[in-house]
């Protein structure tokens, strides 16, 4: 009778240890060390994006991570390693958003954001349109009366072409009745080499990030006409520019997606994860310090939102001519 007893026990015991080990297994993703990809170089959006998820996983003690920058083609290069390498992992993310979508569009990438799991949109920062502060424009009527009178004379610095910043400039010139063909759009590789340009009078006015030209509007270095939301920040003393009779807006998010090929369960441990990242005191921190705004969008209703995007987006790249 002992001796069953004590087979009993060690069945039950051997048992509850595997339902532990599956147990483990399945909920990994929940305290694992990740990876998170940045599908570009180090010092960019999504950069910022994977390191602030990053630092908010160490401080709330949610996991530990790597970020790994892998730039090019406008973020295809990255993604299609993502999806080759990690496919039905529980333990890697990749970050992507507006500029991804325009890129793939404009350059026909094979990959896409389709093709991987998405999880939730973090967070977005609005675009302004700024002048030179020596610039006769002194106000967005100015710069719509420019455009309509010589619309290729009114030369716009920016990010690549086909990116959020030329989108942008191409929806203004679609607001007010001017062919988005004809904008006269200059690309810049980077933010520092069209900040210059914008500075020094080299072109008529510029695009870019609130939070990249925050402080050369502070410092008087530039003059701001508007800001790119759909109605005025809290906060931001910048008016929009549908308040100022121009119907249009645009939000620069991103957002974290997980691999293709995974389970049910993976896929619910990723959104409950990335939930408690964004209701945390250390993230709020970072979206105030790095001038961004609460985006969270998680789950089906992100995977809604990136195809209305793409849509969207292919819709302008189309009418400027980037895309046929």
């Amino acid at each position: 009778m002992t001796t069953i007893l004590r087979s009993t026990r060690m069945k039950a015991a051997a048992a509850g240890l595997m339902m532990a080990t599956l147990m483990i297994g399945a909920n990994r993703v929940q305290a694992a060390d990740y990876e998170i990809m940045a599908p570009a170089a180090p010092g960019g959006g999504y950069d910022r994006t994977s390191r602030a998820v990053e630092q908010v996983l160490k401080q709330d003690k949610l996991g530990t991570a790597t970020v790994i920058n892998v730039g090019g083609a406008g973020g295809a290069i990255g993604l299609a390693q993502f999806i080759r390498n990690r496919s039905g992992s529980d333990n890697a993310m990749i970050v992507g958003g507006f500029g991804m979508i325009a890129s793939f569009a404009t350059n026909k990438s094979k990959v896409t954001l389709a093709d991987v799991t998405p999880i939730a949109r973090l967070m977005s920062e609005y675009s302004v349109v700024v002048v030179p502060k020596d610039s006769p424009i002194k106000t967005l009527a100015d710069l719509v009366a420019q455009l309509k009178k010589n619309t290729n004379g009114v030369s716009w610095a920016g990010g690549s072409a086909g990116g959020t910043d030329h989108i942008l400039a191409g929806s203004i010139a679609k607001a007010i009745g001017v062919d988005p063909k004809q904008v006269n759009y200059v690309a810049f590789s980077g933010g520092g080499d069209s900040l210059a340009a914008i500075i020094g009078g080299q072109v008529t006015v510029g695009v870019g990030g609130f939070s990249e030209l925050a402080d050369q509007i502070k410092a008087g270095n530039l003059r701001v006409l508007a800001i790119s939301s759909d109605k005025r920040v809290p906060g931001v003393d910048i008016p929009t520019l549908k308040e100022q009779g121009v119907d249009a807006s645009l939000s620069n998010w991103r957002g974290i997606a997980a691999p293709p090929g995974i389970t049910p369960a993976q896929r619910q441990a990723y959104l409950d994860l990335i939930a408690k990242v964004v209701a945390s005191k250390s993230w709020k921190d970072i979206l105030q310090t790095n001038g961004w705004n609460d985006e969270y969008l998680a789950g089906d209703d992100f995977k809604t939102y990136i195809a209305n995007e793409t849509t969207r987006i292919t819709e302008i790249l189309t009418q400027l001519g980037l895309v046929k």
